[in-house]
């Protein structure tokens, strides 16, 4: 129901079009319920706010690379008790990206440790913080092929100048020359000036070994660790496989016979 013709162009040059979308549910609620003009604008105001503001989440989360259904509320605490769960809610105020510190979680495959790294990316957005999901791998290529095309300071800049970086999967593979001379580049930028959180299914004492350069290795780590809260992840994995049919009750083929 519009009441008023000309209500629609005059939305859209206001940049208020979103409010159609409410307009005709507030407007039986107004009447229904007797309100007053203003308790009626208010409405269509909060609306048209909430609107905005899960639109600009929306875009935080993809230039953020953040899946937007990784959040704390979807993760299943109740599926591995060993999981702290109060030291996770507690990162997720995001007090950690006040002191500039590291996170670190570490664990098997499987046992969360990308969907909490997500997870506290999605507070930290929500706070409206810049916030970029990568890969190990992903980032050392993009920063791989902007040093073959001169552009590297500018790409290494994107990694160094969020509010807070994610690198997932870390040490997959051992890392080569030039990629652990990358590595350094982005951890030694970010070093005591923004907090960055690590994934890893090496356990903390074997981040070494996914160095050549040892030197080179030792002072990159050094820096992840110092005042780094720790999450270790210990327990079953959240992908298990489906069980297989029971060959008893599968049809037998045609020309078969049952032994």
């Amino acid at each position: 129901m519009n009441p008023m013709p000309e209500l629609n162009p005059m939305l859209k040059q206001l940049r208020l079009s979103g409010v159609l979308d409410s307009l005709e549910l507030r407007t039986h609620q107004a009447i229904e319920e007797k309100l007053a003009y203003t308790d009626f604008l208010a409405l269509l105001l909060q609306d048209e706010t909430a609107r905005r503001t899960n639109k600009k989440l929306l875009q935080r989360l993809r230039k953020a690379g953040v899946r937007s259904n990784k959040t704390i509320e979807s993760f299943d605490f109740s599926f591995n008790l060993d999981i702290d769960k109060r030291q996770i809610m507690n990162l997720a105020t995001c007090n950690f990206m006040k002191e500039m510190v590291p996170v670190l979680i570490v664990g098997p495959c499987g046992t969360g440790k990308s969907h909490i790294a997500q997870a506290i990316g999605h507070c930290a957005i929500r706070q409206e913080q810049d916030v970029l999901f990568t890969t190990q791998a992903k980032m050392l290529s993009q920063l791989h092929a902007a040093q073959a095309t001169n552009s590297y300071e500018r790409k290494l800049k994107s990694f160094v100048k969020a509010d807070l970086l994610i690198i997932d999967d870390f040490a997959l593979k051992p890392l080569q020359p030039p990629q652990d001379e990358y590595l350094h580049a982005v951890i030694e930028e970010r070093y005591e000036n923004r907090s960055t959180i690590i994934t890893s299914n090496l356990d903390l004492t074997e981040w070494n070994e996914a160095f050549s350069n040892k030197l080179l290795g030792a002072t990159t780590i050094d820096r992840l660790r110092h005042g780094a809260y720790r999450i270790v992840l210990k327990g079953k994995s959240f992908r298990q496989p489906k069980p297989l049919p029971k060959t008893d009750n599968l049809p037998l083929a045609k020309g078969t016979k049952k032994r």
